[in-house]
């Protein structure tokens, strides 16, 4: 049977406080169309720019997972994430006026609640998961981190912490399945240490942290009045009545469950692997886990659908194309010997697949290289770059009067040589929604349904003919 994707039937909407910032933030999670997974906007900054939620994107780990795209970031997003995949919710935009995700409760559990109150609706477009053919080991001897990725047909993480703490000892929690995620995860609470407290405040941390938000964890009895004081002071909490009678939890808040560190630590992996950009389905084990852990694991995670990528993929060449020459005559400046796309095959709302072939008849092949035919590279980036230009300017009315500028090209890789006789294929996907024109594109080039090289670009579309 296959599974649809899903998102929410309406916007629900959430204000709190920046953990770590201590900002007021008014965040509102919205449906959001097949295949866009989830996106972060920025409502507050100039042009409301989009960050993926993707694993490329982190650009730290200190106590929470904090994105950046552009120049513009997002603190904070592994509990609202982790409610997402929790609630089978595949595709949603977060919009938030704030820099970083409100920490309510310190939980998911808000978020899950709301979700489940509106609901989920499916969507027409396949689910598409990340399955695993092989056992993936990771491991950083120095901070003494593992994790391990084992085939299986569901989502499962076991989770192993070991804090060296008479209060926090070594603690193991387990999700056999996502079904168990919102009753036995989600009400989980981050938790920091006593001792912790005065130098995450010193690193500009924890603002927004109160007894309500945070497992405060007391390993030692002899703290006094005064040591109390100064750091109530430090954090901004001087009217905090804080107390300690005996090695425990801070004012012996009741936790939820014994084991409730361990099953937080499992909420971070849940909601730090959703920027791998797929569900999961593999058993997932962790010893001694923490937002850099994740991140680290969760790229090898991208690595390995990159990987699976690579492998063969075949197109039905003999389908009617979607553009002929002539028609991409009308959309593209392009002219002889530049215009280097024959024609298109498929569009969809987020993926275009065109096509060259290549000939002995190509002018370049007359000093590209004598005696030994190759297409150039840089003109196998060109005729992608056209398509994804078509791409960019199919939708729009009259797109003799644009033009499309690539504006940056990153990550390109050459796998295998481009020669007389190859149909070359390129299937470009989008990376983010187009926004004021500006059409961020990966794309992988094809020959014979092997890859042959690959690269992401941005453009933006410019009307510059009256």
């Amino acid at each position: 049977m296959v599974e649809t994707q899903c998102t929410l039937t309406e916007a629900i909407q959430f204000i709190g406080v920046g953990l770590h910032s201590g900002k007021k933030v008014n965040l509102t999670i919205c449906p959001a169309p097949e295949n866009h997974g989830y996106i972060f906007q920025r409502t507050d900054v100039e042009g409301q720019p989009l960050i993926p939620a993707d694993v490329d994107l982190v650009i730290a780990t200190d106590r929470g997972t904090t994105l950046e795209h552009h120049g513009v970031r997002v603190q904070t997003t592994e509990h609202v994430l982790a409610a997402l995949v929790g609630c089978g919710i595949d595709n949603a935009l977060i919009k938030l006026d704030g820099p970083e995700i409100p920490i309510l409760d310190g939980s998911s559990m808000p978020f899950v609640h709301a979700i489940e109150k509106v609901g989920k609706s499916n969507q027409n477009a396949e689910r598409v998961y990340l399955e695993l053919d092989e056992i993936i080991p990771w491991e950083d001897t120095a901070r003494n981190i593992e994790f391990l990725a084992v085939p299986n047909p569901i989502f499962r993480i076991t989770v192993m912490v070991d804090y060296n703490s008479p209060v926090l000892g070594t603690q193991h929690a387990s999700m056999y399945n996502l079904g168990e995620f919102n009753r036995e995860i989600a009400p989980c609470r981050t938790f920091c240490f006593l001792r912790e407290l005065e130098v995450l405040a010193k690193n500009n941390l924890i603002k927004g942290g109160d007894l309500d938000n945070a497992i405060v964890l007391v390993d030692r009895t002899d703290v006094t009045k005064e040591e109390l004081h100064r750091l109530a002071t430090l954090l901004g909490k001087t009217n905090l009545d804080i107390s300690i009678e005996k090695i425990g939890v801070l004012n012996s808040s009741k936790l939820q469950f014994e084991n409730e560190p361990a099953r937080h630590k499992l909420l971070d992996i849940v909601g730090d692997l959703a920027l791998v950009g797929r569900p999961i389905k593999a058993h997932i084990l962790a010893a001694r886990p923490g937002h850099f852990g994740n991140v680290a694991f969760a790229k090898i995670l991208k690595e390995q659908i990159k990987k699976q990528q690579s492998k063969e993929r075949f197109f039905d060449l003999s389908q009617k194309p979607v553009y002929t020459i002539k028609q991409i005559e009308e959309i593209l400046p392009h002219r002889y010997p530049f215009l280097l796309v024959d024609k298109v095959i498929s569009i969809t709302e987020n993926e275009i697949i065109g096509l060259k072939n290549i000939t002995f008849n190509e002018p370049v092949f007359t000093g590209h290289f004598p005696g030994n035919p190759v297409f150039p590279g840089v003109l196998q980036v060109e005729a992608m770059a056209q398509v994804g230009g078509i791409f960019a300017l199919h939708r729009l009315d009259d797109p003799h009067l644009y033009t499309t500028y690539f504006m940056k090209i990153d990550n390109v890789r050459f796998k295998s040589k481009v020669l007389p006789g190859d149909t070359l294929i390129f299937a470009l996907k989008l990376m983010s929604p187009i926004r004021r024109g500006l059409v961020e594109m990966s794309g992988t080039a094809y020959v014979n349904g092997h890859v042959v090289m690959q690269a992401e670009m941005l453009a933006q579309v410019i009307k510059d003919k009256a």
